[in-house]
């Protein structure tokens, strides 16, 4: 085999173990919480990872045993499926700009959330198809989300402890009301209703029945979105330096199957003189 080819066979090898981390993103996304209940785009992102696997394993073949067409072919489709990470992290980074966080008080060690900071495709996704909602809202009435956070109330013997605690985007928005709505704690899914509660429509719509809760709320919207939000930022991490490896060995990937042609070239002309 000709030095040209073992070196695009060691890069193939090399770009087949950078496609792995964007096939882990996409297995993360669906282990993580909330995350069984909004779907956004965690299979793409798995099922592009498992097609560069299979390209550059074809590339690694092609390489391994010489077979200039099948090099060619997985140049053309690792191009693609490239460009099509960069345009999945683009779009990443720009729907995921924004955040609704926003300090819930003095002293409290979890923020609160609202829809408005969150870019405008978030929203729409989420609380734009009323539909869609109820199919989330349901999901996160069955999950764990806010059953987990009353079983510790054992831990928070005093108001001021739980007030410190640190809440999941998902536990602040749905298992409680918002901090302006005044309500007395009482347990972290049990409120008091104050005697003038704040003008804000998500105070009228927390109830402390556990299939209640505040799943109607805005606010709970927002803390889905929060969720999505912290899940992309980290996957980007990930993918960001996927994408940079996957770049830089297919530049020299290039290179190396040119290299080859050009040795097979040669080859052919010494061998036919």
């Amino acid at each position: 085999m000709a030095v040209a080819n073992n070196i695009t066979a060691c890069i193939n090898f090399l770009a087949l173990i950078c496609a792995i981390p964007v096939v882990a993103t996409g297995i993360w996304f669906a282990s993580k919480q909330g995350a069984e209940c909004a779907r956004l785009a965690r299979w793409p992102v798995a099922i592009l990872g498992a097609l560069l696997l299979l390209v550059a394993l074809a590339g690694f073949v092609g390489a391994y045993w010489n077979r200039q067409g099948l090099l060619a072919a997985y140049l053309f489709a690792m191009a693609a499926l490239i460009t099509l990470l960069l345009a999945l992290l683009v779009f990443a980074f720009a729907v995921t700009r924004g955040s609704g966080a926003y300090p819930a008080a003095a002293g409290r060690g979890y923020d609160d959330y609202r829809l408005e900071g969150y870019s405008a495709w978030l929203r729409d996704y989420v609380a734009g198809d009323g539909r869609r909602w109820e199919g989330i809202r349901a999901c996160l009435a069955a999950s764990d989300t806010c059953r987990k956070l009353a079983l510790e109330s054992v831990f928070f013997i005093a108001p001021e402890q739980f007030y410190q605690s640190h809440l999941t985007p998902l536990q602040s928005g749905c298992c409680k009301p918002p901090t302006v709505c005044g309500f007395a704690y009482v347990s972290p899914t049990v409120w008091v209703n104050p005697a003038n509660p704040a003008a804000d429509a998500d105070c009228a719509a927390w109830g402390n029945d556990p299939s209640q809760l505040c799943y109607e709320c805005s606010s709970c919207k927002a803390g889905m979105l929060g969720t999505l939000r912290e899940q992309w930022r980290r996957a980007n991490v990930a993918l960001v330096i996927a994408t940079v490896a996957l770049i830089f060995f297919y530049v020299i990937g290039c290179s190396a199957f040119k290299n080859a042609q050009t040795e097979d070239l040669f080859r052919r002309y010494k061998w036919g003189n």
